[in-house]
């Protein structure tokens, strides 16, 4: 495999860590941040159906049943250290960032105590003479904590999105969704500044002295900290105005389709359902007929998102945990998942059915050994 690293003699350590969306541009107003912790702040944390998505998704992964070939390794997975929940955190960091990074806490025997996932906005890759990551270094402020990624009992396990255009960083589902974000949080921000206001411009003064003249810059200037101070904002809704010197009020409204931003949310919202592979019914939604009914979408939550990321995060702390664990396996278990129920209705149905099968060729079908003679 070290036949495909970047380039032969590179420097040991990586140039940095990767944020899940860079940008050269300032952040300004209406403009995506270019760090990663802005983003989540921007795209999850005031967001709501993008936390809701994400949630969503992370939760199931969590609460998911887990076949284990070890008791001792399920019950590793599914703990929690420091207070975190192991399958939850890492999901939401695999779509927020697409990187998560698993510590694995040794005790005294030098076994595994328990499995702690990382901040991957703090994790470097420390790469090798061939390119390819032989360590990982964590910075929290000043100090450095360098953990091995070589050999059979490795510190940390390095678990990533799909990136065609990095060797070493996955790339999360931010990205896709930043346009559809920013437009709904702008929406938003909009909307709420329409409310302040009356929903509609409050009009204009026009100043009519009869003699062609204008007002004074001292003046002009005193009437709009009046206008800002006495007339502006939510609170002084409905004050009435005394008017003088020739001022004349022009009442304002824009139209209906100027006020109309439900199209527009609803839009960015589907776009960022999309984006993080949860159909927007289970979102509430409005404006999708994809799915005939919540049960539909549950199951297509499960079948096309759910059971991927977990299959993808399960299958990497399995390997990391090899040198532990004999044949160490994991996965979720099918026959477990509500959701699911229909699907196994109709597989047990039509196993059933084929009478060309032998007992024991349908018991291997099902996953279903024989049982036990005790």
């Amino acid at each position: 495999m070290k036949l495909f690293g970047r380039r032969a003699g590179r420097a040991p350590e990586h140039s940095g860590a990767r944020p899940a969306l860079s940008s050269t541009a300032s952040y300004a107003a209406g403009a995506w941040p270019p760090s990663y912790e802005t983003q989540v702040r921007d795209g999850y944390g005031r967001n709501p159906v993008a936390q809701r998505a994400v949630r969503l998704v992370a939760e199931a992964v969590g609460s998911a049943p887990l076949l284990a070939s070890d008791p001792a390794l399920g019950a590793l997975v599914h703990g929690a250290a420091g207070g975190q929940a192991l399958l939850e955190t890492v999901s939401t960091q695999l779509m927020l960032h697409g990187n998560a990074f698993v510590q694995l806490l040794r005790d005294a025997e030098d076994g595994v105590a328990a499995l702690y996932a990382l901040r991957p906005e703090r994790v470097t890759a420390a790469c090798d003479a061939s390119g390819w990551p032989a360590a990982y270094l964590y910075r929290v402020g000043s100090r450095v904590t360098r953990l091995s990624a070589d050999g059979p009992r490795p510190e940390v396990v390095h678990l990533k999105a799909i990136n065609p255009l990095d060797d070493h960083y996955g790339m999360g589902c931010l990205p896709a969704a930043a346009t559809a974000i920013a437009g709904h949080n702008a929406a938003g921000a909009w909307n709420r500044a329409l409310l302040d206001n009356a929903a509609r411009p409050s009009g204009a003064l026009v100043y009519e002295p009869g003699d062609g003249s204008t007002l004074s810059p001292e003046q002009f200037a005193r009437l709009r900290t009046e206008m800002e101070q006495g007339f502006a904002g939510a609170a002084q809704a409905g004050r009435p105005m005394l008017l003088e010197g020739g001022l004349r009020w022009q009442a304002l409204s824009l139209t209906p389709a100027d006020m109309d931003f439900i199209e527009l949310k609803a839009a960015a919202a589907r776009e960022i359902a999309l984006a993080f592979g949860v159909p927007p019914m289970l979102l509430g939604l409005p404006g999708d007929s994809t799915h005939a009914n919540y049960r539909e979408a549950n199951r297509a939550l499960w079948r096309l998102t759910v059971l991927p990321l977990a299959g993808m995060i399960l299958s990497g702390l399995a390997q990391a945990l090899g040198g532990w664990f004999a044949d160490a396996a994991l996965a979720v278990d099918l026959n477990q998942v509500p959701a699911l129920s229909e699907d196994r209705e109709r597989l047990w149905g039509s196993i059933t059915a084929a009478d060309f099968l032998t007992r024991e060729e349908k018991r291997a079908m099902l996953g279903i050994g024989e049982p036990s003679d005790e």
